[in-house]
């Protein structure tokens, strides 16, 4: 059976904005040796499933640093302090990035991001009958496009590596069991 590996000690190693990073020594309860695991405490993170009144997601374009791409996305970000939850910041995040705003908001599922480094969780947000009612008010570091994309090219942009960022396939799929709980795949109206 797995156990968890008790804690002898933490500490933090640095302060970056986004992301504390610290050194935990954990015992391993199988060996009884002592080991240094490096953790990035982050915010929690959402990401938004907007959906139009005619079956439209929608998306974002924007550069990634990291990857030193330009990724087909959906919209998201990370969870402020002011937030009351991860649907209000799913709202706040769709709003601020596209300018659509829409109703019935509601999380779809959550997850963690990468358990083995990352301490956060990143909830998938649904807003239905999305509808564009301003301008985008984006962050300083932010260039972004909105695409609006059919609901049922989704397969095609996942199977021929349009959309590649591992978190957005994965509120995608938990748009796809969304849908299918709802009656039949791709199909119904949302």
């Amino acid at each position: 059976m797995i156990r968890p590996w008790p804690m002898v000690s933490s500490k933090p190693v640095g302060d970056f904005r986004i992301f504390k990073i610290r050194t935990d020594r954990r015992v391993s309860p199988r060996t009884g040796r002592e080991h240094d695991f490096y953790i990035l405490d982050s915010p929690n993170w959402v990401n938004v499933i907007a959906v139009t009144p005619d079956r439209q997601l929608v998306m974002i374009e924007q550069f990634r640093h990291g990857t030193n791409t330009v990724e087909l996305e959906i919209p998201g970000g990370m969870i402020d302090s002011g937030d009351a939850s991860p649907v209000a910041a799913g709202v706040r995040e769709l709003r601020e990035e596209t300018g659509y705003e829409g109703e019935d908001a509601q999380i779809l599922g959550e997850i963690f991001a990468n358990p083995a480094i990352l301490t956060n969780t990143c909830y998938t947000v649904i807003v239905q009958n999305s509808r564009l009612k301003r301008e985008p008010e984006w962050d300083q570091g932010e260039d972004i496009v909105t695409r609006l994309v059919p609901i049922e090219q989704l397969p095609e942009l996942m199977a021929t590596g349009k959309i590649r960022h591992s978190l957005v396939a994965v509120a995608l799929y938990h748009f796809d069991l969304w849908l299918r709980r709802r009656g039949g795949g791709h199909n119904p109206s949302p």
